[in-house]
């Protein structure tokens, strides 16, 4: 089990690889699928979370504790500082369709994987992964699946 106040270099180097490599998988998915956040933006933005993540470890391990909710500030400021880029990949077509969304969801999510990597709590990050690619993989199908059966809908649930 990984310490989760006092990591050493190879906790560090682990925590931080494998932020990255979910943020590669989840980016490869988006890839796969031509958006515009691919593996390369994904892997960025777990790395970067985890790395938030490990500093106030560290802030808190060598000035001898850090106030509880330091965590929760970092937390708090990676998840509104990420909704912005992920606001980047949201599309609104002149036929008033919106595109992005999906993408915009997993920029966020990965920035939530890296964080929860970079305190090393490994288990939520095993169980999300198997749970994101439930959705990205099975998603689409089950969306098109629902729209042949009980057809499109708008959002008031007025037929389109």
């Amino acid at each position: 089990m990984s310490s989760f106040q006092n990591p050493g270099l190879t906790e560090i180097i682990l925590r931080l690889t494998i932020a990255t490599l979910v943020g590669c998988v989840i980016g490869l998915n988006r890839d796969l699928r031509g958006k515009p956040a691919g593996l390369r933006t994904h892997s960025l933005v777990t790395l970067g979370s985890a790395l938030l993540a490990l500093a106030i470890l560290h802030v808190s391990i060598t000035t001898g504790g850090v106030p509880g909710d330091a965590l929760s500030r970092v937390i708090q400021g990676v998840v509104t500082g990420i909704g912005f880029l992920g606001a980047g990949v949201i599309i609104r077509d002149p036929a008033g369709h919106v595109r992005g969304l999906t993408t915009a969801a997993t920029i966020w999510l990965s920035a939530s994987l890296g964080i929860v990597c970079g305190i090393g709590y490994w288990l939520p990050v095993t169980v999300a992964m198997v749970l994101i690619f439930i959705v990205l993989l099975l998603g689409g199908p089950m969306e098109l699946f629902v729209e042949r059966f009980f057809g499109r809908t708008g959002n008031d649930g007025s037929p389109k």
